[in-house]
């Protein structure tokens, strides 16, 4: 497939809806859009989460950083990824990478493998459908709130995304326990499986 056919997929990066530490939200705005503009392309589209079991996972080429290499050691974060045939983007919109990235070249530079980092940094990947990620995705910003109930950092100015069965399930898409949430948890090598390009 021609990577020009999906150019007007996602707005460019100063277009789209962005708050700062709340990752998962703009990612969730992201679906939202392609749900309202190309519905037939939200079927190659996921939400993936990126933590670990101690809640410290490095990523390199992020904006926050002010290491010569871009690394910030996050708690969890948030991406968004196409993919259809041989094209296999990332849109993440706190990279210094192009927006949109390909797949292998966001994580050979912005990811890099389990092996180049200590064991306690392994990154895990929970990866979520966009449709499903639309539908059962709920936060009430609350884990962004300190130990005196004040901001982290500001929220976004829309409501909090809620659905029908939940007003905060945040925790369970953080997790990377297979057994909780929706969406298929991966190591690595299974990630780099299931979105490199196939020709």
């Amino acid at each position: 497939m021609d990577q020009s056919k999906v150019v007007d997929l996602i707005p460019t990066a100063d277009k789209c809806t962005y708050t700062s530490c709340y990752c998962e939200e703009n990612v969730w705005k992201l679906c939202e859009h392609v749900k309202g503009n190309n519905p037939d392309r939200l079927a190659y589209c996921y939400c993936m989460f990126i933590s670990n079991e101690n809640k410290q996972i490095p990523l390199w080429y992020q904006k926050s950083s002010f290491a010569p290499d871009g690394v910030v050691v996050w708690d969890y974060h948030v991406i968004f990824v196409y993919n259809e045939g041989d094209v296999s983007l990332v849109y993440d919109l706190d990279t210094k990478l192009p927006f949109p990235c390909d797949f292998t070249e966001y994580a050979a530079k912005g990811i890099r493998p389990n092996k180049t980092v200590k064991k306690q940094y392994h990154r895990k990947f929970r990866v979520i459908p966009g449709l499903k990620f639309l539908s059962t995705f709920a936060s009430d910003r609350s884990h962004m709130l300190d130990a005196n109930k004040q901001w982290l950092s500001d929220p976004p100015l829309y409501p909090c995304i809620q659905t029908s069965d939940s007003t905060n399930n945040i925790q369970d898409y953080i997790s990377m326990d297979p057994a909780v949430g929706v969406g298929v948890v991966l190591d690595f090598e299974g990630l780099i499986d299931k979105f490199s390009r196939k020709t």
